[in-house]
């Protein structure tokens, strides 16, 4: 038998299995797409706070993207010795100043409550309280807001309102919505810092 024609199906062969090596091996390593790119984990955040006299600096930190988050802030221009509204609310547009910021930050579709409530809004933080000077500095924490994933914070609005947030126990309507909490005194966009 000539040596060359036993070349040929030997040569198919080891092509074919060559091929079919390469093609397992493309199949069990990892590909990686857009969606598989680690998006960043934010740890702290921050907003200006801006109104007609009403004005403060808030600081968010969460040391883990599941944590905790930190509130810290000073406001001044408050009214002297009084409690004011303080909620994130859904949107991060302030064009048309704080009316454009929405709703309170609301994704599961509750009624609006104290930051203890278990039937609360994700944005409702309570209310923030003023000394005698009209300046309130604050300190505190919060387990349902978060600077990272779904419910993260980044790129909505904070709003201290004109009056005194209810806790949603005011028992109407606008109290379940928004805790009669009166009008926006003071709004900001909060950001990566």
């Amino acid at each position: 038998m000539d040596p060359r024609q036993t070349q040929h199906p030997r040569f198919a062969i080891t092509i074919f299995f060559t091929f079919l090596c390469v093609l397992l091996i493309w199949w069990v390593l990892p590909r990686h797409n857009a969606n598989d790119i680690p998006l960043p984990i934010v740890t702290k955040a921050v907003t200006m706070l801006t109104g007609n006299t009403v004005s403060g600096t808030v600081t968010f930190t969460q040391t883990s993207p599941t944590g905790v988050v930190t509130i810290s802030g000073s406001i001044e221009n408050l009214d002297p010795s009084a409690k004011r509204g303080f909620h994130i609310h859904a949107a991060g547009d302030l064009s048309a100043g704080c009316a454009s910021a929405g709703a309170h930050f609301n994704p599961f579709g509750k009624t609006h409550g104290s930051p203890s409530a278990t039937a609360r809004h994700v944005g409702d933080l309570g209310n923030i309280e003023s000394n005698p000077d009209g300046v309130a500095s604050f300190v505190f924490r919060d387990s349902l807001i978060s600077l990272n994933g779904p419910l993260s914070i980044v790129g909505r609005a904070v709003v201290v309102h004109a009056g005194t947030d209810d806790l949603g126990l005011g028992g109407d309507d606008e109290s379940l919505k928004t805790g009669n909490a009166g009008a926006r005194a003071a709004c900001g966009v909060i950001g990566i810092a």
